[in-house]
C-alpha cells in the first residue's frame, strides 16, 4: 500500500468555532480519541501557538512499557480553521524527537451552525527506521470516525453547557 495517508470526515450541526474550542483544549483529547489509547492530558493549557508543546498520557497494550506519554508539537493553528500536531517523544535529556507523523483537523463552515469537519492521519514523513518497527497506520480507519463523532458530542452544545 503506497498510501501514506487516512482521513474520515463528518458534518456538525455545530458552529466551527465550537469545534474548534474543543479541539484547542487538550483536556477534551482523550475524550475525542477513537483507539482509546489516550488517558489524559498531562498539560492543560489551551492550544494557542505553532511549535506549542503539549503532552498526553497513554496506554496501550502492544507499546513495550504499556503506559507511556507522548509529545505533541503544535504544527498548524488557524482558528477556526485548521489545528494540527505532530506526535514524539521526550528522550530523557530534554530533547524532544517527532516520528514524522501529523494529527490534522480541518473544519469547513457550511453553514452559520454547521462544520464539515476532516481529520487527517498523515505518516509521509515518517522515517523508514520507524516504519520498519511500526506498521502504519497502526489502526484502522473506524478509529477516525470514532473520533470524530466523539468530537461531536463534545461540541454539541448541551455538553458544553
Amino acid at each position: 500500500m503506497n498510501q501514506e495517508s487516512v482521513n474520515a470526515t463528518l458534518t456538525f450541526a455545530v458552529p466551527a468555532a465550537r469545534v474548534f474550542a474543543v479541539l484547542a483544549d487538550p483536556t477534551t483529547h482523550a475524550a475525542i480519541d477513537g483507539t482509546g489509547w489516550v488517558q489524559e492530558s498531562a498539560d492543560r493549557t489551551p492550544l494557542t501557538e505553532v511549535g506549542q508543546i503539549f503532552r498526553m498520557d497513554m496506554f496501550h497494550a502492544g507499546h513495550p512499557d504499556g503506559d507511556y506519554q507522548v509529545v505533541n508539537k503544535v504544527e498548524v493553528l488557524d482558528p477556526p480553521h485548521v489545528i494540527g500536531w505532530l506526535t514524539g517523544t521526550d528522550q530523557g535529556d530534554g530533547r524532544l524527537e517527532f516520528g514524522g507523523w501529523i494529527w490534522r483537523y480541518d473544519l469547513t463552515p457550511t453553514g452559520p451552525s454547521e462544520t464539515e469537519v476532516t481529520l487527517t492521519y498523515d505518516w509521509s514523513a515518517v522515517p523508514q527506521y520507524i516504519r520498519d518497527r511500526i506498521g502504519f497506520p497502526p489502526f484502522g480507519p473506524e478509529h477516525l470516525i470514532n473520533s470524530l463523532h466523539h468530537l461531536a458530542e463534545l461540541a454539541a452544545p448541551a455538553a458544553r453547557a
